[in-house]
């Protein structure tokens, strides 16, 4: 268990208060054991409660005053005499028992006072926690909006009416590997969708060519793919004119001509 996952469990609190099980008073004692901190942080809570206790002390209403009064003179036959010896103290020393019903009242608000605390504590972890998986799911309806954001993207793609796909397929050096090519005939726009390829070893990538006048042009390094089995359209170099597409895998950052495996190629 981690250090804050344990101060904000409320556990410290409640041994703090004198009310943990003995389960839980040897849970946090070993804590003490194995971190410093969380003695200190006892220690905190602690002073944490005095300062609380001072702070909201309430004077006892004159009417509670006044019942208390009435309470001791009715229990006054009940009082316990002390006799000191006259030679020490000439006079009788009375010692007055303290009332049931002040000592009930007392214990009632100390009672009340801690489980507020206790109240406020627990809560102000469960707030916290609540934050904490707020904050988590923000990011994460981000990332989601992200990924909806960029599958329209590839969608818009795929669907406009300019875009011309031309099919790569699969050659010697990977006979099951595919790839798509999607030239916007009204731009000369390039987007590839490589998710067919395998999965370049490290230190390769794979590069784009555009076949123009018979000799191959660069278009562009791939990003690695990703096997989601989602679409991953990927945007290119821009060509007015091409013969055909291929892709071969290079050297990781390329290179000025092909000096690797063709994996796929395409005509338009």
């Amino acid at each position: 268990m981690e250090r804050q996952d344990i101060i904000s469990s409320g556990l410290l609190e409640t041994y703090a208060l004198g009310i943990a099980s003995g389960e839980e008073i040897l849970q946090v004692e070993n804590w003490i054991k194995q971190y410093p901190e969380i003695k200190e942080e006892i220690i905190a809570i602690q002073k944490a409660m005095e300062s609380y206790a001072m702070l909201h002390s309430v004077e006892p209403s004159t009417s509670l005053k006044d019942s208390i009064s009435q309470k001791l003179q009715l229990n006054k036959k009940d009082t316990v005499e002390n006799t000191v010896e006259k030679t020490v103290i000439p006079h009788e020393a009375k010692v007055v028992r303290m009332s049931p019903y002040f000592n009930w009242a007392a214990a009632a608000s100390f009672i009340l006072l801690m489980g507020s605390i206790v109240f406020n504590v627990v809560y102000f972890n469960k707030y916290q926690n609540a934050e904490i998986a707020k904050n988590e799911a923000e990011s994460q309806l981000l990332a989601q909006n992200e990924e909806n954001r960029n599958m329209q993207n590839d969608m818009s793609v795929v669907q406009s009416r300019y875009s011309e796909p031309v099919a790569l397929r699969g050659l010697e050096a990977a006979p099951n590997a595919a790839a798509k090519i999607f030239w916007m005939k009204n731009t000369g726009d390039v987007y590839v969708d490589p998710s067919n390829l395998p999965e370049a070893p490290p230190g390769k990538q794979y590069q784009l060519w555009a076949i123009v006048d018979g000799k191959p042009v660069d278009g562009g390094m791939l990003n690695p793919v990703k096997k989601e089995g989602k679409i991953r359209i990927q945007k290119m170099k821009s060509f007015g004119r091409a013969e055909a597409f291929a892709i071969t895998l290079e050297t990781e950052g390329g290179n000025p001509t092909p000096k690797g495996d063709m994996y796929v190629m395409g005509k338009i």
